[in-house]
């Protein structure tokens, strides 16, 4: 509805991408203190969410402008391939949240059954889609492997649905396959954010024995690095090449989770409280900003919203297995170190049960996990998004401009040209500026 990318847009993407680290902020601090100072305690946070919940569905109705309408001319909708998916995802993000509680952890039969199947109906998911694209792009299988027989067998099933895929599979190879990259990015820079806040909070409360609105004041300064960055976003979008950006902000973000890897308990909150909560809001706040445009450039009109749902998709993933992962080393840990001791925890023992070197030990390593993933996050920026130049133009750049210019954003493959020009209802001119 804005049109072409330019500041406008830009301070659009910039709030939106604003209101996950600052409503994550904000809600930490009302949860705090609903959960200290209300009768029902913790259960009162989930009354005030569903609140919330409806609030925005009944603003959505009220705030949010008309679609525009849709110049598809087949516009089934791929329901397999949204339940396939459905049940791949809610699979796996059940095995990482449950993988470190079971009875045996990670050892019990149906987390490893459940991880499985998970894996492999996600993987049925990306032949499904890549069928459908095949068949809506009216290209024969690519070459004789086991895929591709395996597409054409199912084209003869004349009584199967075929409608538009629901993600096309060449999306993520969209721009030299550097859309892969950003979403790879966005995962891993949740890790480290959604890790980060985790331990934190429990560092604070379990460790230190703050109470929840002591802890709270602590995450404060993250609200107004959020609209700090916010402003900031928006005014550098349009001069900043799109690799400063990332790397800057996952780069800082992983400075929030290494603060808190070598914290000090005894040194004042200004030492590595109050550097860390400023810091871990960057990363999460320009990735989303700079990766929600980057992919909105690449994809064509009618994907926008399954660029979006992709990039939301990534993230949620990456806060799933960044707590998994930083559970499980933060438990080992803790194990070893309280056996090293001499001390035997019980399978149903609290942490807090542990000597308090030990749970020290365990909390940094905790964090030296999200440090990690803020790093990797990091390198691949580097090395793959060092060519992108600068998103936040205003004018459109025309596909066959892009090689010969290097501060241009995408160097879309010949597939992805090709695929914008022969999508029916959309005109040639229409691909080749959506499409950069």
């Amino acid at each position: 509805h804005l049109g072409p990318l330019g500041q406008t847009r830009a301070i659009a993407f910039a709030t939106l991408s604003a209101g996950a680290p600052f409503g994550g902020a904000f809600g930490i601090a009302i949860g705090g203190v609903a959960t200290q100072l209300t009768k029902p305690s913790w259960r009162t946070t989930f009354f005030l969410n569903a609140a919330v919940t409806f609030l925005c569905i009944v603003g959505a109705f009220f705030f949010f402008d008309p679609d525009q309408p849709s110049t598809e001319v087949d516009r089934r909708v791929d329901w397999i391939g949204g339940f396939i998916v459905t049940v791949a995802l809610v699979l796996i993000i059940f095995v990482l949240s449950q993988g470190e509680v079971a009875p045996n952890k990670w050892a019990t039969p149906y987390i490893i059954a459940l991880l499985i199947v998970g894996v492999i109906v996600l993987l049925l998911f990306l032949f499904w889609q890549y069928h459908l694209e095949r068949l809506q792009d009216r290209l024969p299988p690519s070459d004789d492997s086991f895929i591709s027989r395996m597409s054409g067998k199912l084209e003869n099933l004349v009584w199967l649905p075929s409608p538009p895929p629901l993600m096309r599979v060449s999306l993520w190879s969209r721009a030299k396959a550097r859309v892969t990259v950003v979403l790879w990015i966005a995962f891993l820079n949740w890790c480290t954010f959604q890790g980060w806040n985790y331990w934190v909070l429990l560092y604070y409360q379990n460790y230190i024995g703050f109470s929840p609105l002591r802890t709270l004041v602590r995450m404060l300064p993250m609200n107004v690095t959020g609209v700090i960055c916010n402003i900031v976003f928006a005014a550098l979008i349009g001069h900043v090449p799109m690799v400063v950006l990332i790397v800057s902000g996952t780069c800082l973000t992983g400075c929030a989770a290494l603060l808190f890897a070598v914290i000090n308990p005894n040194a004042l909150f200004w030492a590595f409280g109050f550097p860390a909560a400023v810091l871990s809001v960057i990363g999460a706040d320009f990735v989303f900003a700079t990766g929600t445009i980057f992919v909105a450039k690449v994809c064509q009109g009618h994907e926008q919203s399954v660029g979006g749902a992709l990039f939301q998709t990534m993230t949620q993933l990456g806060t799933s297995l960044g707590v998994t992962v930083s559970t499980v080393v933060f438990n080992r840990v803790l194990i070893k170190q309280t056996s090293g001791r001499g001390v035997v925890l019980g399978s149903n023992s609290p942490s807090t049960d542990a000597p308090r070197e030990a749970q020290l030990d365990a909390y940094k390593a905790a964090q030296w996990t999200n440090f990690a993933f803020g790093m990797l996050a990091t390198i691949l920026g580097l090395i793959f998004l060092r060519h992108v130049g600068i998103i936040g133009r205003a004018e459109p750049i025309a596909m066959e401009d892009t090689e010969r210019n290097s501060t241009m954003l995408a160097e879309g493959d010949s597939e992805s040209i090709a695929e914008g020009k022969d999508r029916k209802g959309q005109s040639e001119k229409q691909g080749s500026v959506i499409q950069q």
